[in-house]
């Protein structure tokens, strides 16, 4: 995740990011996307927004080599670490969020909670679309953004393995497939119809599309990629809990 933050803000054009890791091989996957590399946690502490992407369990080991002045602002990314936390550890400003891989592309959807300085929006704005939220909804957004992206790259998946049993070869089928997703994405994002709204608006009686809808009515898709965002909800405030305790 933290590779995908700074690709794509690298792409943007508008910042200097400086990538800080210990593993030479991290490094060395971002370094053409970055003003400068290193291994010296002191400078890129130097930045006035300082992004933590890294997994929960070492956060606190971080956060205790990090010296920040309440003029700069920790970003921070790491699931299932509540912002007090952070805050407890910082002198800093502390916003957590939770991106997606999609940064890389500046396709993001972030969710992000905490005091938004105006040097933080544009770094967001730049990768992508985000929401502000409650810290108490950081658990479902996590499943919902977060997680999400593998829940949709298994449903573009199955279109294109129903393409190439249909005839298509792969290539094809996922292009089109993929495509989909995304036009279907950005109508939702643009339009101000329902969903329901929109589905009606593309089946027409005794057409193809409602003869596909029928089966997915029937079925229990639905319920499955609800059980499979709870599932991902439930992980993340179980990550929460071990925090909760030190």
């Amino acid at each position: 995740m933290g590779s995908a933050l700074v690709t794509g803000l690298w792409k943007s054009g508008n910042h200097t990011v400086i990538a800080c890791d210990l593993d030479p091989a991290a490094l060395a996957a971002v370094a053409d996307y970055s003003t400068e590399t290193t291994e010296d946690i002191s400078r890129a502490a130097e930045a006035d927004v300082v992004f933590v992407a890294v997994k929960p369990d070492i956060v606190e080991a971080v956060l205790s080599e990090l010296d920040l002045s309440p003029e700069q602002t920790l970003v921070t990314i790491a699931a299932g670490v509540p912002t007090d936390f952070v805050e407890a550890r910082t002198d800093a400003d502390v916003v957590r969020i939770m991106p997606n891989l999609a940064a890389e592309t500046r396709d993001m959807a972030a969710a992000a909670t905490g005091d938004l300085s105006p040097a933080v929006r544009e770094l967001l704005d730049d990768v992508g679309e985000f929401a502000e939220i409650e810290e108490a909804q950081m658990d479902i957004a996590t499943a919902v953004n977060g997680s999400g992206p593998a829940f949709v790259f298994y449903l573009i998946d199955a279109m294109t393995q129903a393409g190439v049993a249909g005839g298509l070869d792969h290539e094809e089928a996922e292009t089109l497939a993929a495509q989909t997703f995304k036009g279907a994405a950005e109508t939702i994002l643009r339009d101000d119809r329902s969903a329901d709204e929109l589905i009606d608006a593309v089946c027409s009686p005794n057409g193809t599309t409602i003869e596909g809808m029928e089966v997915l009515w029937d079925s229990d898709a639905d319920e499955a990629v609800a059980d499979a965002v709870a599932a991902a909800e439930r992980r993340s405030k179980e990550l929460a809990a071990d925090f909760e305790d030190e």
